[in-house]
């Protein structure tokens, strides 16, 4: 039995793949870019995540190209948790909206939250302000993991919207609380950021049809 429910998962996922192309591509640059961090040295691992970290340092210097490669890096979660968590989150927003709506939500979370963190650790760092560090590790999928899921919420039914935004919020809030991380404040920023991309014009198709579908169910 089990090895049948196993041929019927694969036989799904490869099924799902080709609807799909945005979300292949990515978890297969992160699978291969963990494989090959997996075998290098520590040393050289540091050096991988030092040179491709979207900190105020870089962007200073003209490195805008660690906006996009930061986000190959999975960091501060197990490795395979993370690439699965992509795989889930992008691939359900690729399945609703389509490769360009879905791909491009993630990526604008990920380098505007980016940018409006590291401008504020920019400026911490021009007024001499304690912390303010522009060589900062900064690594991740997680902005725009956050930015995806919270669009996804938003564009739900009122009572997911409801539940889902105000339970990932507190989560986050409370993770910024204890930790006081600029990343944490960045999953915030990150979650108004998916709030704010439901409310454009990319998604006032979506936005009217669940209107529609709430409305015939109070009716």
């Amino acid at each position: 039995m089990h090895g049948v429910r196993e041929r019927r998962a694969v036989r799904t996922v490869l099924a799902a793949v080709p609807r799909l192309p945005a979300t292949t591509v990515y978890v297969t640059l992160l699978l291969v870019t963990a494989a090959w961090m997996s075998s290098q040295s520590v040393g050289e691992q540091a050096r991988f995540v030092r040179h491709n970290s979207s900190n105020v340092h870089h962007l200073e210097v003209g490195k805008w190209w660690t906006l996009f490669t930061s986000g190959l890096v999975v960091d501060g979660v197990p490795v395979l948790l993370g690439i699965a968590a992509v795989a889930v989150v992008l691939g359900l927003a690729e399945w609703r909206w389509g490769g360009i709506r879905g791909f491009g939500v993630f990526l604008f979370g990920h380098v505007v939250a980016t940018l409006l963190t590291e401008g504020a650790m920019w400026l911490m760092h021009l007024a001499h302000l304690p912390g303010a560090l522009s060589r900062a590790r900064d690594v991740g999928i997680s902005y725009g993991l956050v930015a995806t899921t919270a669009c996804l919420l938003a564009l739900a039914g009122r009572r997911v919207r409801l539940l889902g935004l105000t339970a990932l919020t507190v989560l986050l809030a409370v993770a910024w609380i204890i930790d006081q991380e600029l990343a944490d404040a960045g999953h915030l920023v990150a979650l108004g950021l998916g709030v704010l991309g439901s409310r454009s014009r990319w998604f006032h198709s979506y936005r009217r049809s669940e209107a529609a579908r709430e409305h015939a169910t109070v009716a």
